[in-house]
């Protein structure tokens, strides 16, 4: 409840505030300019490091891993260009800070280690788990390497009706 109030009321009055700052600094259309051109440079970083990001991910499925890492970052470049187009220099930093690709990754391993200290194996998870071994202890799931190959065939109805004759 406290993160909700932060977010949806603080943040804005320290927005507002800044700009506000700003504005007696610079002039008003310097710091609308500002707003504008990091709003600009961010869709810009975020297109780019989005097709990085989905780059990598494909190319970890295509060698059998699991792109955890890749699917945090493209919730982090999601984040970040929400915020980027967010009127306010505080949601601008914190929006670069989650599309620059060092400090990406360190939310990124943060947000991971979170997640995977917090998420405890379901019970239907363990049933499936323990469903996988047989009884002599050994998996019944094919292991990594094995290979099936085989055909098949569609049978339509007109194929059915020339086997009965």
């Amino acid at each position: 409840m406290r993160i909700l109030f932060l977010l949806f009321v603080i943040v804005p009055l320290i927005e507002m505030w800044l700009l506000i700052e700003v504005g007696r600094v610079i002039g008003a259309p310097l710091t609308i300019l500002a707003v504008a051109f990091t709003a600009i440079v961010g869709v810009a970083l975020l297109k780019r490091q989005g097709v990085d990001t989905l780059s990598r991910a494909n190319q970890k499925m295509a060698q059998g891993e699991l792109p955890a890492s890749e699917v945090f970052e493209g919730l982090l470049l999601a984040v970040g260009g929400a915020l980027l187009l967010t009127p306010g220099f505080v949601t601008d930093f914190l929006g670069f800070s989650c599309l620059l690709p060092a400090s990406r990754k360190y939310w990124a391993r943060t947000a991971f280690k979170y997640w995977a200290s917090n998420v405890q194996m379901s019970g239907a998870a363990q049933w499936t788990q323990s469903r996988s071994t047989s009884e002599h202890g050994r998996s019944s799931r094919p292991q990594h390497g094995d290979l099936i190959d085989g055909e098949y065939r569609r049978d339509d109805d007109s194929d059915r009706e020339k086997r009965k004759r």
